[in-house]
């Protein structure tokens, strides 16, 4: 097995592992002969997922031809061919989940033309993965005879492994073949690529890893722990774990010991839970139990309880770069990585927004990791009867990403110093957004729908991705200066303060100077102070020395009316029925409309958003009281 160069700056995952001698059989996932665990079900969920598996019997098999494939190299569009490869896999997920609660057979036709379906796919890859060299050019053509492993050919890979374990009595009986069918195409795009190949998302401890590297490993270890006992020798899988854990402390080399995701609330679940669904696994074929004493390290339990600390109610969230406002809403992966941690805000912040969940998020009828279905249903009942938790989210400073979240009874306020170099990056350095009584006023948008620009030389091109589309300074007259993307461009003298004042008022606030963020000699210092003042408001102070016009952009949600605009460079707005604005230093204020057209927009955004333009006068300070 490839194991790459052992210079990780991590070894977490590694040592936890080393303290481990011998190997258990994997047992999350309850086969279907195992009845008294699928019977046990609470009888109201087992008929919804009877009938989730009625309603997919009904609905046609999704066919995908090459022509579809290969639209993605023709015009960039990835969403068509998404759909017809995703749903496949949904309804694949229903009729099994069907099965298991019901027992019998009713339903394996259907699932074998599913899964025959999936094995005849030319390419478990999707297009626009399709490169086995990061962010090279994607291939053309499904790569059939040098497979690619990318985020969704090893979820379908985990599918079929996890979908061979569960069913295997039952496949056994109907279709001998099937099980050697699958585990020959998983060996041919799954296990070999694997250790022949090194993918760039399994690390080398020189450039940066992402959620690909957890999301993939998770279902690698998948794959191979469900095979038949015959199909590895323990010393085969002991090198699986040894990979997999490599994997792992290299990710974690991207994370500061506070634990922040720098990719945001929305890629947690795919980051902090892909992370907790590899330990997981790892835990549960390991004997002794010493394996799941990772799960106490500070490091763990801060990405852990990230996703709380990014919380503003119900399903909003703190967002930047691509990451949304809207976020889904928490599963059975949150609750069990907080109760392995021995965090029960997690557990108990995860187990009460399963309960708000509408019925089709709490059955994840979007989800096609099969895996996570069957951990939802096992904690189902756990969840809905379990306690809510009194203690409070603190405000919190991640040094390492540079982000402030602070609160009352009244604001979220969340502010970003860091730089522009983080995994989905907008140039947003010194960017802020407002929450009020649970409603967005000062906004971040996120990003639109995937499409071949936003991975490319393009990017920064796309209005949401641009820093004049933030809540941060653009300067000069004809041709504008805009943040810079990358590492380089970021903020200094970053300084945060959590507590009280000497006047007793109770503050959290955070400085910088954003000027680095712009690359240009002419703007000498960009000073911005964001401050909640418990109890009252929101001061954003700015102070700005050099030669280029300034003209300070505010997004927000609802619609900004000027009311008045005083010769001493005072502006006051009102912001729908929701707050009233003052600005001080300024000597022109604009307002623009945003519309609101891409359907990924419309997820967090249900009509146009609006864009305050406010002229920096020749003092070159600007306060934004907020209240």
């Amino acid at each position: 097995m490839t194991m790459g160069k052992e210079i990780s700056h991590r070894h977490t995952v590694t040592e936890y592992l080393q303290k481990t001698r011998s190997l258990c059989a994997f047992s999350l996932c309850p086969d279907i002969e195992n009845r008294k665990v699928y019977e046990a079900l609470p009888g109201e969920l087992r008929q919804k997922l009877i009938n989730e598996g009625e309603r997919a019997e009904k609905e046609p098999w999704s066919q995908i031809l090459l022509s579809d494939y290969l639209e993605f190299s023709k015009n960039g569009n990835r969403s068509r061919f998404e759909e017809l490869y995703f749903s496949r896999r949904r309804k694949l997920n229903a009729l099994i989940m069907a099965q298991l609660a019901e027992g019998g057979d009713r339903f394996l036709e259907e699932i074998l033309d599913g899964i025959y379906l999936i094995l005849q796919e030319s390419s478990w890859c999707l297009p626009a993965h399709n490169t086995h060299v990061r962010d090279e050019k994607q291939q053309e053509f499904p790569d059939t005879e040098h497979p690619i492993i990318d985020l969704f050919a090893a979820e379908t890979g985990a599918l079929l492994a996890v979908a061979e374990y569960v069913l295997r009595p039952l496949l056994g009986k109907r279709d001998p073949g099937i099980s050697r069918i699958i585990d020959r195409k998983l060996n041919e795009r799954i296990f070999t690529p694997y250790t022949t190949e090194r993918f760039w998302w399994m690390g080398d401890g020189l450039q940066p890893m992402c959620n690909w590297t957890p999301w993939c490993t998770q279902n690698i270890l998948l794959c191979a722990f469900t095979r038949p006992d015959s199909y590895m020798d323990e010393e085969t899988l002991k090198g699986y774990l040894r990979s997999a854990a490599l994997s792992l402390d290299f990710f974690l080399d991207e994370y500061g010991e506070d634990g922040a995701c720098n990719e945001g609330a929305q890629y947690y679940s795919h980051a902090g839970l892909c992370l907790f669904g590899a330990l997981y696994i790892m835990n549960n074929v390991l004997e002794g139990g010493e394996f799941e004493g990772i799960f106490r390290e500070p490091l763990i339990r801060n990405i852990a309880n990230y996703i709380v600390k990014m919380n503003v109610t119900d399903n909003l969230y703190v967002n930047f770069a691509d990451c949304a406002a809207r976020c889904p809403r928490r599963t059975a992966r949150e609750f069990l990585f907080g109760k392995l941690c021995r965090d029960e805000v997690l557990a108990s912040f995860a187990a009460a927004d399963f309960r708000k969940a509408k019925e089709s998020d709490r059955l994840l009828s979007e989800e096609i990791n099969l895996f996570y279905h069957i951990v939802q249903a096992l904690n189902y009942e756990e969840m809905e009867g379990y306690p809510e938790s009194l203690l409070l989210c603190p405000d919190a400073f991640f040094e390492s990403t540079g982000l402030m979240v602070a609160r009352d009874g009244t604001y979220v306020l969340a502010a970003k110093a860091g730089n522009n170099g983080d995994s989905h990056n907008h140039n947003d350095v010194g960017s802020f957004t407002v929450y009020k009584n649970g409603k967005p006023l000062i906004i971040d948008l996120g990003v639109g729908t995937y499409t071949r620009e936003t991975f490319s030389d393009r990017r920064y091109d796309i209005w949401t991705m641009r820093s004049d589309y933030h809540n941060v300074p653009t300067f000069g007259e004809e041709e504008k200066i805009l943040q810079e993307p990358g590492k380089e461009y970021g903020a200094s003298d970053v300084k945060c303060f959590l507590g009280k004042k000497d006047d007793g008022n109770e503050i959290s606030s955070l400085q910088m100077n954003i000027a680095g963020a712009y690359n240009d000699e002419r703007i000498e210092s960009y000073n911005r102070e964001v401050s909640l003042i418990k109890g009252k408001e929101i001061w954003v102070k700015d102070r700005y020395e050099g030669d280029p016009e300034c003209v300070l952009t505010l997004m927000t949600y609802e619609e900004p009316v000027i009311e008045e605009v005083t010769v001493s460079g005072v502006c006051h707005l009102k912001v729908g029925e929701l707050s009233k604005i003052e600005l001080t230093g300024v000597c022109k204020v604009e307002t623009e409309v945003c519309p609101i057209e891409d359907e990924r927009l419309k997820i967090s955004w249900k009509h146009q958003v609006y864009r305050i333009l406010a002229y920096m006068d020749d003092a070159k300070e600007v306060t934004v009281r907020i209240s």
